[in-house]
């Protein structure tokens, strides 16, 4: 008899081990589902609000099959087999949970490449512009790298990359042959451009998922100093807005224009210096003037890298 209650006290001392076993394993679930609800705020994962009522509700329902699981191993007298279906049910939520990260991961993946089948469209439309889109994304997303957490802070980095590499998405709306004329534009044709942000934000209107970067888009060609396409300034100009004027203005002092030569980067970081405070940001040039020469230089089309 003495025998038997010892193997039952084994048996029972295994079983609660598989059920804590499968309780550790709930809350690394929990914790890796909870770190994916706070990063997922961008424009391809963020969803509509009924989206987000689910991602919650299954937050809670796992809150809740841990709760059961400490239940069973402290109050209840659990079998062998009810070991096994919560161990094994934690491990088929963290596989549920991986699956969900890898498919997430694939779709911003995709979500990228299909925009830049876009950008090229646009870019083809005007030669001034071959690489430009995406240099402002890649010396955006550096600024973004070099901000303090507390500037870092409400910024998606996924919704600020699509931002910057969209920011021109508007031209598809201008003439070609103002895109492309060789020398000055004069006022009528001034006036065409000015509208181009306008016309993105129009254009990614049916996205809703893209509403978040609206104003980034729209506003990217504000001046501190409120003589900008809206006249809005300083801090009514959103942060990313800001970020992508800085990264916009490098671009067009580096790149080749029909109209002019590329200048080197030492002369683009001049010009910055100088119009920092009244065209762009300050305390934003501030952070910028700090990313080391061969990064900024590193985001450069291959034709114009010196």
């Amino acid at each position: 008899m003495f025998v038997n209650r010892l193997k039952v006290n084994h048996m029972q001392a295994v079983i609660i081990t598989i059920i804590i076993a499968g309780a550790i394993l709930m809350v690394i679930n929990i914790v890796r589902y909870s770190n994916f609800l706070r990063t997922t705020h961008d424009v391809i994962s963020s969803g509509s609000k009924r989206d987000k009522f689910w991602k919650y509700m299954a937050q809670l329902l796992l809150v809740f099959f841990l709760i059961g699981y400490i239940f069973i191993a402290l109050f209840s007298h659990p079998d062998f087999m009810m070991s096994q279906v919560l161990f094994w049910g934690s491990v088929f939520v963290a596989i549920v949970i991986t699956l969900i990260f890898n498919l997430l991961g694939t779709a911003k993946e995709r979500g990228i490449d299909i925009v830049e089948v876009l950008v090229g469209v646009i870019e083809a439309r005007d030669p001034n512009l071959n690489g430009h889109s995406r240099q402002v994304q890649e010396v955006t997303m550096l600024l973004y790298k070099y901000l303090p957490a507390s500037m870092k802070r409400g910024i998606s980095p996924v919704s600020l990359e699509y931002a910057a590499l969209l920011h021109d998405v508007g031209k598809l709306g201008v003439p070609e042959s103002i895109l492309n004329k060789p020398g000055k534009l004069n006022e009528e044709e001034w006036e065409v451009m000015r509208t181009h942000p306008q016309v993105g934000v129009k254009i990614l209107e049916p996205l809703h998922t893209f509403d978040e970067i609206d104003d980034w888009i729209l506003y990217h060609h504000e001046r501190m100093d409120g003589q900008g396409y809206y006249r809005i300034k300083r801090e009514n100009i959103p942060l990313p807005a800001r970020m992508m004027a800085i990264a916009d203005t490098y671009s067009a002092i580096t790149m080749r224009r029909a109209y002019k030569e590329p200048k080197t980067h030492e002369t683009a970081i001049e010009i910055i210096k100088s119009v920092a405070g009244t065209q762009l940001d300050e305390q934003l040039v501030e952070i910028f003037l700090r990313i080391p020469r061969e990064k900024l230089v590193a985001c450069m089309p291959e034709k114009i890298k010196y």
